[in-house]
């Protein structure tokens, strides 16, 4: 048979059909194949670094390759990174891209409320500082705990990490010791089985840290004795601390010239451990650890300040109303204190030693009416400085919401039946 030009047209359209098919046969879907775009997913290398002891920040910034011009360059930048100022233990973030060897990015948290970021522009470019303040949120939480030994004791056992972590708990712990230095003697008043409800404002960050802000009130039951406090700000902005009629807690007198100390040895007689004889001890000894700080109970003006016989080195301070009261076997006077100097109330005059007719470290501590040894522990400091007259309602207000979150049933909390379930988080 004799080829058409026809023929060879149809040869060549089943030609190219049979093309097609084989492509739709090699693509299913029917689509013209485009290739994956290249994704990167990690284009940084990141870690952290610890500030170690006796290093200094040119440490750190050299391990992650800031050294030479570009440390300089870094330096002069920054303006919120002190390197005298950073203590050992600070986490610094870096990061750098992959294959480089100089980081591009640190970070750091200065402190609780802020964080810095360093972030270079580029090679010989220098580098920007910028400053993150932290969105800490603040929330209203209550617990209550019951004294075995002692206060630190029974708020660790008290509150679970979930609600402060330990750290948190011994600024807690502070915190209400000071609230109540001038009602309650930490050291002495406090019996087992004695309780504690404290209404705060805890902090927390968006990573979930948590830290204890403040007290807003509290209650202690000291031998069955309740003691409120309630706080209240003034409308100069001076937050005091204040009972259920409104009395300041804040007295002439402290109840103790140290914190959380045990006393050793009370007022009244007893047998001298170095004399080896029955005495008259007129005053109240604190068994504390060398050093501790020695505080003035109470305003007043310093008549001595150096050695003197049993006492060893003795500060004595002159008080309103004709009381003195003596601090006795210091180890060291407070820099620069000498007689005639006008002291606060709280401030630090000496530190715990054992100078003097003593077997160890603490302080003997005299309080003088007249002349006349007088027991401290019964010394009535006198009533607080009641709220002003024109504020007795707003202050009723205030003491009305914080005692309805401190006790919501209006009675006192039940005795946990575990510690951990005594921290609410209401």
């Amino acid at each position: 048979m004799t080829w058409r030009a026809s023929h060879y047209v149809a040869a060549g359209a089943l030609a190219a059909g049979m093309l097609v098919w084989a492509a739709h046969e090699a693509w299913p879907s029917r689509e013209i194949p485009i290739a994956l775009p290249i994704v990167v997913t990690s284009a940084y290398d990141e870690w952290a670094d610890t500030l170690g002891r006796r290093e200094m920040l040119s440490d750190v910034l050299a391990r992650g390759g800031i050294t030479g011009r570009e440390y300089v360059r870094f330096m002069k930048a920054t303006h919120a990174l002190n390197p005298r100022h950073l203590q050992p233990g600070l986490i610094f973030e870096l990061r750098r891209l992959k294959g480089g060897t100089v980081a591009n990015r640190l970070g750091v948290r200065l402190d609780p409320e802020n964080h810095l970021v360093m972030s270079r522009l580029g090679a010989d470019s220098g580098w920007t500082e910028t400053v993150e303040e932290i969105p800490w949120t603040t929330e209203r939480l209550r617990t209550t705990a019951v004294i075995q030994s002692n206060l630190y004791d029974a708020l660790d056992a008290a509150i679970p990490d979930s609600f402060l972590p330990p750290g948190q708990r011994v600024a807690l712990a502070w915190k209400i010791a000071e609230v109540f230095d001038w009602e309650v003697d930490f050291t002495r008043d406090i019996r087992p089985g004695d309780r504690v409800e404290v209404l705060i404002e805890r902090l927390q960050s968006p990573e979930g840290e948590k830290r204890f802000s403040r007290i807003l009130a509290a209650r202690v039951d000291v031998a069955r004795s309740p003691t409120f406090a309630f706080a209240f700000e003034s409308p100069d902005g001076q937050t005091g601390f204040y009972d259920e009629k409104g009395r300041s807690l804040r007295r002439a007198f402290l109840r103790a010239p140290l914190r959380f100390s045990h006393i050793s040895s009370r007022f009244g007689g007893r047998f001298h451990p170095i004399l080896k004889r029955w005495r008259s001890h007129q005053g109240t000894d604190y068994a504390a650890a060398y050093g501790t700080p020695v505080r003035a109970t109470a305003d007043g003006i310093v008549t001595e300040a150096g050695r003197n016989g049993g006492y060893g080195n003795l500060v004595e301070i002159r008080h309103a109303n004709g009381i003195r009261t003596r601090y006795g076997h210091l180890s060291r006077f407070a820099l620069g204190l000498h007689a005639g100097q006008r002291v606060g109330q709280e401030q630090i005059i000496g530190y715990v030693g054992a100078t003097g007719l003593a077997t160890g470290p603490h302080l003997h501590y005299e309080f003088l009416v007249n002349g006349r040894p007088t027991n401290p522990q019964r010394k009535d400091a006198g009533a607080g400085v009641a709220v002003p007259a024109k504020l007795k309602a707003a202050f009723d207000d205030v003491r009305a919401q914080l005692l309805a979150e401190l006790e919501p049933s209006g009675l006192p909390a039940a005795a946990p039946a575990l510690g951990a379930a005594a921290a609410r988080e209401d």
